[in-house]
């Protein structure tokens, strides 16, 4: 079963659900209907036109949704609008999809959440994982963004600040490894930047680009994560940084600084340094300080308190961090490394251990682990 084709024609399926005047909570429900049917059919008897075979499905579970519902029987009139036998047309509504989940109706957090389930195709352990919450939490408000929704026409779209936060989550989830999101949100954003002139748009562009030229550099052949610093330089893609770079100059030359924009920021310099040692960390406290001031964000200032322990030294760095929620995630392993460059050894292996046990997923959990071990190791000598 090819799962990335089942997730490509996912938001096309959809909008051509949504089009035809079902509501979005009915529309999607059909849709993952006829997903699960597509995984139990396909793998025996796969359909030449996958589109038009999960279109048709997805139409039929609706409409025994529809007919199973006395609240719902104005909707049996769409029955002989079932579409014809044959290929569907080819139509990419993924991105206005995202921007009809961004509905005013809903709060910002519940239209990220409901637009990363149904559209983004993330779980709801993947979405409660990016919002720092636990996963029955984030189940509730999209069960609530649903029900908010239901029954309301989609014909006023959400805000762009909205979109862009759905955009950089599933980003950050395809950078993660998790699932490989992050070059589709990479051509979304590329199409909002082409349709909107706004600079925090071609922020968030230059941000991705910059994030998504290190992935080559960022695991080791054996799967293992290589930490930003002992990363081999050679493997970045140097034409996305160049041109992450040149969007943001043209961004940051409009004086109309946003949060995504001073992540850029951040990220060039890291890119723009030949070797770890030469980076410019006390140019990146600064943009870390105008970040904060913008958004506000506790792991914001987690990331600053490195940035700090990198220009100032470790004893700067844990002074700042003292100021951090220790309840953070990542809190205890961002202590360890700035223990460990302060010479204490004791205290960063077991913080390194503390952290392995709390780490979101098996890449981080190991890399911290390992750490751990080779403190322990010198200690021992």
């Amino acid at each position: 079963m090819d799962e990335t084709l089942l997730r490509s024609l996912t938001p096309s399926v959809l909008g051509i659900l949504v089009r035809r005047g079902i509501d979005f909570a009915a529309a999607e429900d059909a849709v993952q209907d006829a997903l699960v049917e597509a995984v139990r059919v396909w793998p025996a008897d796969p359909p030449r036109d996958p589109l038009g075979w999960l279109t048709t499905v997805a139409w039929r579970r609706f409409l025994d949704a529809a007919r199973a519902d006395t609240a719902r029987r104005r909707r049996e009139d769409l029955v002989d609008e079932e579409p014809a036998p044959g290929p569907a047309p080819t139509v990419d509504d993924t991105l206005q999809l995202y921007f009809l989940c961004a509905h005013p109706s809903l709060t910002p957090s519940s239209a990220v959440a409901l637009t990363l389930r149904a559209v983004g195709g993330l779980t709801t352990r993947q979405i409660a994982n990016a919002y720092l919450v636990p996963e029955a939490t984030m189940a509730q408000r999209i069960s609530r963004a649903k029900r908010t929704v239901s029954g309301l026409r989609f014909d006023r779209p959400g805000d762009v600040a909205t979109v862009l936060r759905v955009l950089y989550l599933v980003f950050n989830e395809g950078y993660s490894g998790d699932v490989d999101l992050a070059a589709e949100a990479i051509r979304l954003t590329r199409q909002l930047a082409a349709a909107i002139d706004h600079p925090e748009v071609a922020g968030l562009l230059a941000l991705m680009l910059l994030h998504h030229a290190r992935r080559a550099a960022r695991t080791a052949p054996d799967g293992s994560l290589v930490p930003l610093a002992e990363q081999d330089r050679s493997r970045w893609d140097t034409r996305s940084i160049a041109e992450g770079v040149e969007i943001l100059q043209a961004a940051l030359a409009r004086d109309q600084l946003g949060e995504f924009q001073a992540q850029a920021a951040i990220a060039a310099l890291h890119a723009d340094a030949p070797a770890a040692a030469e980076t410019d960390w006390v140019q990146i406290v600064e943009w870390y300080d105008e970040l904060a001031r913008l958004t506000g964000s506790p792991v914001v200032r987690l990331n600053r308190a490195v940035a700090v322990g990198e220009a100032d030294g470790p004893r700067a760095g844990l002074k700042a961090l003292a100021a951090v929620d220790d309840a953070l995630p990542r809190y205890t392993a961002v202590a360890a490394y700035l223990h460990e460059r302060d010479g204490d050894l004791a205290t960063a292996a077991r913080l390194y251990a503390e952290a392995a046990q709390q780490a979101p997923n098996l890449a981080e959990r190991d890399h911290l682990t390992r750490q751990a071990a080779r403190l322990n190791a010198l200690l021992r000598r």
